[in-house]
């Protein structure tokens, strides 16, 4: 980093600049948005200042490639970039997340897209100072052969691993919110759902030790966190391949105990991984959020099935009643999929089934999509585009309208609220989030920004409340 500083300070006089800026976008899950945060950690270090808009020095996209649309939309933004850099030749161009780690896709890019300068992927994020010191260099060559009047051409740094055992801990973090941060406690994917392609990109599942997972923590409240959010491809099968086994519930019970941590959150949550120790950990917890996000995707046996989920619609709705048997005012959201291939009307109606007797306070619904090296993209009986929007629109309706009636049932009551900040569209109005993650209006002002505040929910208008600080109602 020193070096990379140092490399930096020579191209701020070439360029005859005060900072050299950096931005950074970030496509998809949890998961990315924290490894975003320690690729600007790492980036702050070496001397970037961030930028609010594309056009900067350094730009970083942070890829998803779960659904197609994610690559599109990279391939998109790749193409309004490069008129950037057409203007600022000296601009460089970072790609880095699950799409990188799809072979084709890097040769489509170093085809089609010369104007990227750096491509790396998942595994190797630690590495992005080493990398960005190689396009540094060729910056610097390209400075002097400019002020020399002479052509200069650099080359595209390509460095993506297939896989690693490796953690790397305590890197740089630049944290979005100085209140709340998400914590990763493990990485990869094991399970090989048939329409998912995260076990490929992402790799094997590799668990950080405890001891490292409750360090970071505890630093974290220690600089003013109140708010975790644990996070893993599936948190329940934490700790299989520690060399110590350990499970995820009693990792929670570690967490719990650290002073100044108020509450906990984590995702995402494989049904036939949570156990009755997990839910009875969650429903005796002080700190753990009322707040499942349980991914259903298929009421469907038989859809369940070829999806290669490991569990069927009874021991999904079991597990359901379990849950809110043992934690009443839990909310439940969940992940669906419609138009899996061979989906017929038949096994449609069982996901409808489903939504209906578990009742989920909101999900996100999704029209399969294949992805090119899962097993589902090879299956025969693809659904027509037709019949899958019917579904899909049929879907949508349902669990908007169950989420409708559940969505006020804690109007009239005092509840604690984390203040997450000024609301965009009235700047008396503070926003935050109910431990069961409902989102919540009420007059304030910044200063409440990271804290626990109780509010009184005086009206629900669908998916949000509208509230008073609980001392000024009374």
């Amino acid at each position: 980093m020193e070096r990379c500083r140092e490399l930096l300070e020579e191209l701020k006089k070439a360029y005859g600049r005060e900072v050299m800026t950096f931005h950074i976008e970030t496509f998809g899950c949890q998961m990315n948005a924290r490894d975003s945060e320690k690729l600007m950690g790492i980036l702050e270090q070496m001397g970037y200042r961030e930028e609010s808009s594309e056009d900067a020095d350094f730009v970083l996209y942070n890829t998803c490639t779960v659904r197609e649309n994610a690559n599109l939309r990279v391939y998109g933004r790749l193409g309004q970039l490069g008129a950037y850099k057409r203007k600022r030749p000296e601009m460089m161009i970072a790609l880095c997340g699950c799409m990188m780690q799809e072979k084709e896709v890097v040769e489509k890019i170093k085809k089609s897209y010369r104007q990227v300068d750096l491509i790396f992927g998942t595994h190797n994020i630690f590495k992005l100072a080493e990398l960005v010191y190689t396009c540094l260099e060729e910056r610097r060559k390209e400075a002097k052969a400019r002020a020399a009047q002479k052509g200069f051409k650099g080359h595209m740094v390509v460095d993506v691993w297939e896989d690693t055992s490796q953690i790397v801990e305590d890197l740089p973090v630049e944290r979005k919110y100085p209140f709340k941060s998400g914590v990763n406690i493990m990485f990869g994917c094991n399970n090989f759902c048939s329409y998912c392609i995260v076990p490929y990109v992402r790799g094997r599942e590799r668990s950080r030790k405890p001891e490292e997972i409750l360090k970071e923590v505890r630093k974290l409240a220690a600089d003013g966190v109140v708010e975790i959010m644990l996070l893993g491809q599936n948190v329940n099968s934490y700790g299989k391949n520690l060399d110590t086994p350990m499970t995820f519930a009693r990792l929670l019970e570690e967490v719990e105990q650290i002073d100044g941590i108020e509450r906990i959150r984590f995702m995402t949550s494989h049904p036939k991984d949570l156990s009755q120790d997990l839910i009875n950990v969650i429903a005796r917890s002080k700190k753990i959020c009322r707040h499942l996000h349980l991914p259903l995707q298929s009421g469907s046996t038989r859809v369940l099935k070829a999806m290669n989920r490991h569990y069927t619609k009874e021991q999904f709705l079991e597990l359901a009643a379990r849950i809110k048997e043992a934690v009443p005012e839990i909310s439940l959201t969940t992940d669906l999929i419609v138009g899996f291939p061979g989906e017929t009307e038949e096994d449609f109606e069982e996901t409808m089934d489903v939504v209906r007797k578990v009742g989920f306070d909101s999900a996100f619904t999704f029209i399969y999509s294949k992805r090119t090296g899962t097993p589902a993209a090879a299956m025969e009986n693809q659904i027509p585009e037709e019949t899958v929007k019917s579904r899909f629109d049929r879907l949508l309706k349902e669990v908007q309208d169950i989420a409708a009636q559940l969505s006020g049932r804690d109007a009239g009551t005092i509840q604690e609220v984390l203040v997450e900040e000024v609301n965009g569209h009235s700047q008396t109005l503070m926003t935050g989030r109910l431990s069961n993650n409902a989102i919540v209006h009420f007059p304030g002002d910044s200063s409440m920004i990271g804290k626990l505040i109780k509010v009184y929910l005086e009206e629900s208008r669908g998916f949000y409340y509208m509230g008073k600080i609980a001392e000024q109602a009374e």
